[in-house]
């Protein structure tokens, strides 16, 4: 079907992918705009997991102050060349990550990084809860990994709903910039302080295997 000019760069704007690529998704999704969306998640998907073996040494730190002064945030966050990591939406990239980590707190970058015996501490926490709630042995382990699901997407950054758009997660913000920028970007690490919070969080992502 014929999609016009219009139509592409309304996708353009609200997906921020190239226009050909908009165009396609459009022809693809018969002119569904909702549905060209989900195709071009779906390919930057596939785009961000062909590049997330490609090394990225270059990117930048970025400091966060929540208004107040109350809390901070230093994030490093990667790419492959220093001429995407001078490159405007990177740098907005990295402002709205650092914002979202001091508004919600995140413990760790992703699933890898979560301590091991902090994490089955939590999964015999839930197995006590279960059992004190009289559910039966045959779907117990099931209720605790639902609940061990809930419990990473509220502390893995990237598994967390985007403050500024809950329709995404960050995860999927990242996956977006790759396909946009078309380099790998990596949340290296990131540490967050609180007035009166002895509890500073300073998180590290597991190395990717060579």
């Amino acid at each position: 079907m014929e999609i016009s000019a219009a139509a592409v760069k309304e996708l353009r704007e609200r997906t921020g992918v190239g226009m050909m690529d908009c165009k396609r998704a459009l022809q693809e999704a018969n002119g569904d705009m909702d549905e060209a969306i989900k195709l071009l998640r779906t390919m930057g998907m596939a785009k961000a997991a062909k590049k997330a073996s490609r090394q990225a040494s270059e990117g930048r730190v970025e400091a966060y102050i929540h208004m107040g002064d109350k809390i901070g945030v230093m994030l490093e966050l990667n790419c492959e060349t220093d001429f995407v990591a001078r490159n405007d939406d990177f740098i907005s990239l990295a402002r709205d990550i650092a914002m979202h980590i001091a508004a919600a707190g995140p413990r760790f970058v992703g699933r890898d990084d979560v301590d091991q015996a902090a994490l089955e501490a939590e999964r015999e926490v839930y197995r006590e809860q279960a059992r004190a709630e009289g559910k039966p042995d045959e779907i117990l382990e099931k209720i605790v990994e639902g609940k061990i699901g809930r419990y990473l997407s509220e502390v893995c950054l990237v598994e967390q709903q985007f403050v500024k758009d809950s329709d995404k997660k960050v995860g999927e913000l990242i996956t977006e910039a790759i396909t946009t920028l078309g380099e790998n970007i990596v949340i290296s690490r990131f540490s967050r302080f609180a007035i009166g919070d002895s509890d500073s969080v300073l998180a590290v992502a597991t190395p990717a295997a060579e």
